[in-house]
């Protein structure tokens, strides 16, 4: 899948960047997953967050689908990485990959390039997150390891994960 990546500073974001994150973020996780929560927490424009975007192109002769925006195509998967505070390791959450993307090892790219950025902007600092239930074999691959017991997250099963 031909895609176009983009770490970006909460404060590179454009509205339109934004838009689009928050679109996907509610049609995933709100309306597909059916899980009503507070989705804008106040950490997407705070210290050093940071937004990894992958977006289809935009087509050849230059119309943007539906999906997409004047930032770009659709995304079609998307992380929020949220810097080191207070003694904490980074936080990789939000994580998406849309339906129409998966089954395309999209997940493992995103979650590589994830993990690069960390590396880079926050080196040495360890990452966590905070796992859906069915998805901790796919993180633990990645080198994650089980931290606590499984809990209710917004009625979704989650369990968190390290990374040292």
């Amino acid at each position: 899948m031909d895609l176009t990546w983009h770490d970006l500073h909460h404060s590179d974001l454009t509205v339109a960047d934004l838009h689009d994150v928050l679109a996907l973020r509610n049609r995933v996780f709100v309306v597909e997953q059916e899980c009503a929560y507070q989705d804008v927490d106040g950490l997407d424009l705070v210290r050093d967050t940071r937004h990894l975007l992958a977006r289809r192109p935009v087509a050849a002769d230059g119309v943007v689908s539906a999906e997409g925006s004047a930032a770009g195509g659709p995304i079609v998967g998307y992380a929020r990485l949220l810097a080191p505070y207070d003694g904490q390791p980074a936080r990789i959450g939000r994580v998406i990959v849309t339906a129409e993307a998966r089954g395309q090892r999209l997940g493992v790219r995103l979650m590589e390039r994830a993990l690069a950025s960390c590396a880079e902007h926050w080196p040495g600092t360890g990452v966590d997150l905070s796992a859906q239930a069915h998805l901790v074999e796919f993180y633990a691959s990645l080198g994650f390891v089980v931290t606590g017991e499984v809990y209710d997250e917004d009625g979704i099963p989650h369990q968190d994960m390290h990374l040292p």
